[in-house]
């Protein structure tokens, strides 16, 4: 990893400044304090500066809250994950003090509410502490009953003079975030703002300025995985979806409910999780790709439905945004162990598509690319996000919306005859007519979740099941050939190899570029299409002497995260192995070539 910020001090006009190429941010306090808020603010803000931006955020799961932190990467080059270590701590409370003060480098910067903090001597050895009475002058400034809600925004004008920020640019963030509210509220908002602007600090800090953003070719969007997900299936042409609330999916139903009806479609808050797939698959049968979605719980609640998907050749959108599990386990905590459940979840040989997103940017393409797959193939596809992605803010370059946006209103025109379900498609592929459709030879198909003929018509016939497992086997195996095989980050030949899935590519990525800084002979690449794999990998993995799977879920009985059980089952290569956690955490740079490092070491191989 790069410095995470590098200080180049100058003076202007008697007043240091330092000069800097990014910065992270910690934000520690307790879910009541908005501290999302301000998080949620700079990175918006870096944003629309053509800064690169990544956040990390944990929150309680408890209703009543609890301790919670939101951190912020913002840099004038490229960011790949929110940091391991922090630059500037803000600690609102005692225990935001004492549990995170190890997470600054050596030498940072904790800036905390002295009306609460009690700072430690020992540590005030070790980093640049800088007291501020913030509840006492949000009072000041705004009044008390407004305290608990203003001193957020009072924080954030302290941490906009600190760094130099936009002041226009984040006066307008905090008004389009407020607006329709009471004029009170803004007014409180705006008042506290200015408060901790306009604060001084005297000589306990200098004044931070990043350095001059690289240049776009496109305007920047600012936006979390959820809402990118929801955009994506909106522009995908999907008008209608049903689901039921949990954590961290709830988000996208929400979103969802807002915006389809702009666009003449609609979504349902059923009753339960069985009702919502059973809704989207009527909804889908009916002529246009609909999506239902949940995270791990809900998943398995969805599962027979999903069978019945996979046997009648039913496309669908299916999102799970993992969480911790099993049972209802760590909801507000990351985790990557649905793959089994999305791969394999159900009875008997029901293949289904899977694909997990690599980022927030990510999330708005795969949603166009799975809705397309599933009116291909007729079948139904995993969207497997996470609760980091899913929660997590990132700027990308904005959409081509006019080239992207798709209409897929059923076509209702006459055919001359239909099997829905033919034999003599030599890949499998084969698609239904919109119901209503009129069929010139009369012959009308029907649809059922029993084993059936080319009609559909049940049957009991040995060589029929036979044939039709055949069938839908064939269509996966027809995409996999299909499919583009994954470019090596680095030398496509070397050491070690490290494979991730979904939201680990940053880090992965990152401690690609440390290790390789120092010598040694590493690369990685990312699987966004899990299943089927795409065919061509053990080209890949011939050129490694290790290869190690990264991802967030346990080793199993036999010492394998579910990736790459699934990697060693189709390959029978013993050199893939796991680097897997599960303390509901993201994986940090550090943790990654830690546990690579006895396999660097043990290689001869440089790039």
């Amino acid at each position: 990893m790069n410095e995470v910020a590098e200080a180049v001090p100058t003076t202007e006009g008697g007043k240091k400044i330092s000069k800097l190429s990014e910065a992270v941010i910690r934000i520690a306090g307790n879910s009541q304090d908005g501290i999302q808020a301000i998080g949620g603010f700079l990175a918006r803000l870096a944003g629309r500066s053509e800064q690169d931006v990544m956040t990390f955020m944990t929150i309680p799961s408890t209703i009543s809250g609890g301790p919670s932190i939101f951190q912020v990467r913002i840099g004038s080059g490229e960011v790949l994950s929110s940091g391991d270590e922090a630059d500037v701590l803000l600690a609102f409370y005692q225990h935001s003090y004492e549990n995170h003060i190890a997470s600054l480098k050596p030498g940072g910067i904790v800036l905390f509410d002295s009306d609460h903090v009690d700072p430690k001597p020992e540590w005030e050895k070790q980093y640049r502490h800088v007291a501020v009475p913030i509840s006492s002058l949000t009072v000041e400034a705004i009044g008390g009953t407004a305290r608990d809600k203003g001193k957020n925004i009072f924080t954030l004008g302290l941490v906009a003079k600190t760094f130099d920020l936009d002041i226009p640019k984040l006066t307008k963030l905090i008004t389009e975030r407020f607006h329709g509210k009471d004029e009170s509220v803004l007014n409180n908002a705006l008042t506290a703002f200015h408060a901790g602007y306009g604060y001084s600090l005297g000589d306990l800090l200098e004044t931070f300025q990043f350095a001059e953003s690289r240049k776009r070719d496109r305007s920047q969007v600012v936006m979390n995985g959820n809402e990118a997900l929801s955009l994506g299936l909106i522009a995908a042409g999907v008008r209608f979806g049903a689901g039921y609330p949990i954590t961290p999916w709830s988000d996208i139903m929400e979103i969802l409910r807002r915006e389809l009806p702009k666009y003449g479609g609609s979504f349902i808050q059923c009753e339960d999780e069985i009702a919502s797939v059973s809704m989207a698959l009527g909804a889908s049968y009916a002529g246009r790709v609909a999506v239902t979605g949940s995270s791990g719980p809900g998943i398995s609640l969805k599962t027979e439905a999903i069978g019945w998907a996979v046997m009648a050749e039913i496309p669908l959108i299916v999102c799970d945004i993992q969480r911790g599990g099993p049972s209802t386990g760590l909801p507000t905590n990351v985790e990557q162990s649905d793959l089994n459940i999305a791969v394999f979840g159900g009875h008997g040989d029901s293949p289904r598509v899977v694909l997990a997103p690599t980022d927030v940017e990510d999330c708005f393409y795969t949603a166009i690319e799975a809705v397309n797959i599933a009116r291909q193939y007729n079948v139904p596809v995993f969207i497997l996000s996470d609760q980091a992605i899913a929660t997590r803010i990132e700027a990308f370059p904005e959409p081509n919306l006019e080239k992207l946006v798709q209409d897929i209103s059923p076509n209702l025109s006459q055919v001359a005859e239909h099997k829905p379900y033919d034999l003599s498609v030599a890949d499998g592929v084969t698609r239904h007519v919109v119901p209503g459709t009129r069929i010139g030879s009369g012959k009308y198909p029907v649809v059922t979740g029993l084993e059936h003929d080319e009609m559909g018509h049940p049957t009991g016939s040995p060589k029929l099941h036979v044939q039709m497992v055949a069938k839908r086997r064939k269509k996966l195996q027809t995409l996999g050939a299909r499919l583009p095989v994954p470019t090596v980050y680095g030398t496509p030949e070397g050491n070690v190899l490290l494979i991730g899935w979904g939201s680990t590519q940053g880090p992965i990525r990152e401690a690609v570029d440390q290790a390789r800084a120092r010598g040694d002979s590493v690369s990685s690449f990312h699987i966004r299409h899990i299943n089927p794999l795409p065919n061509g990998l053990e080209k890949i993995f011939s050129g490694f002497n290790h290869v190690l799977v990264v991802e967030m879920n346990d080793e199993g009985l036999y010492g394998s995260g579910q990736l790459a059980n699934l990697i060693r089952a189709r390959y029978c290569d013993p050199k893939i192995r796991s680097i897997t956690k599960t303390d509901g955490l993201t994986f940090k740079i550090k943790e990654i070539l830690e546990r690579a490092k006895p396999f660097i070491d043990s290689g001869s191989s440089k790039p």
